[in-house]
């Protein structure tokens, strides 16, 4: 047959690459070895790429935070010695004011102190339990009170003041008690039955619980699930206690602020992430206007 035959020369041109076995099983080969060789790159790339460094803000772990469950119970011994104000220092405000983090007034610099002394000790002690600027309530700390207290007195007079450390009233709460009682009697003895006059205190004194109970309410929701971006202004979140930030949503009013919330608004999710009921939304709602007023 003649190399120029054209039935040879139209077999050549439908005939494929592999003309041998040995062609065949290297074909064989490389389809199942390449895609396994690509596949395990490719897993090796995924595994290996850079995560967050630690502190840099895991979204993942903000809403984490943020949807954590409220209303925990926690046990507290009320009869436990209260710790000085080195101690509440040490633990609770060494890391910003030992260094000026975040604005705060170093220790035991006293030309930053000397424009706070002079507002006196009870405004530095309110602003420490209420929070300003960055600093959370209680400095995101959970200390009684008279502890603050304490702490404040500590960094102001290692600043230069003078203040003296407040002291924890024993019985103040039986007294405060007992005292509407022990003044009802006299009146009852003195005054007629139909009198109406010991009505009042009544009504006060079951008012005052309701209106406290309701401000703890806020607070504790604040703190679980609203700290986390109001306390230092994460995605433009208006600082606690800020003025300025929170004048034009004031004028809004209570309703469409805790209507806002509820829903959720810019980089907010609806109830701040939270499960929390729309009265507790409220009262949180109602303590960062407080704090801001």
């Amino acid at each position: 047959m003649s190399a120029n035959d054209p039935t040879t020369a139209h077999e050549e041109d439908h005939s494929g690459p592999i003309k041998t076995p040995k062609q065949l099983l290297l074909a064989v080969l490389f389809s199942f070895v390449v895609p396994v060789f690509a596949i395990i790159a490719l897993v090796y790339y995924v595994t290996s790429d850079n995560k967050p460094a630690a502190g840099t803000g895991d979204p993942e772990k903000a809403v984490a935070q943020r949807i954590q469950k409220i209303g925990m119970v926690e046990i507290r011994d009320a009869n436990r010695p209260l710790k000085t104000g080195a101690e509440v220092y040490a633990a609770q405000c060494a890391a910003c004011h030992a260094t000026g983090a975040a604005g705060a007034p170093k220790f035991g610099d006293a030309a930053a102190w000397a424009p706070r002394i002079k507002t006196g000790f009870e405004a530095l002690w309110n602003s420490s339990l209420k929070g300003k600027n960055a600093m959370g309530p209680q400095g995101g700390g959970d200390f009684d009170d008279v502890e603050i207290g304490k702490a404040v007195v500590h960094l102001a007079n290692a600043a230069g003041a003078k203040f003296v450390e407040p002291q924890k009233a024993a019985g103040a709460a039986d007294a405060a008690a007992g005292a509407p009682a022990a003044q009802a009697a006299p009146a009852a003895a003195a005054t007629p039955a139909a009198a109406v006059a010991p009505a009042a205190p009544v009504v006060v004194a079951a008012a005052a619980p309701a209106a406290a109970s309701k401000a703890g309410v806020g607070e504790a929701l604040y703190k679980q699930a609203c700290l986390a971006c109001h306390a230092s202004g994460v995605a433009g979140a208006p600082k606690l206690g800020d003025k300025a930030a929170w004048a034009p949503r004031i004028q809004t009013g209570l309703d469409m602020m805790t209507a806002s919330v509820i829903k959720g608004k810019n980089a907010m999710p609806p109830k701040g992430g939270s499960s929390a009921s729309d009265a507790d939304i409220r009262a949180a709602v109602e303590y960062m206007v407080s704090a801001a007023k």
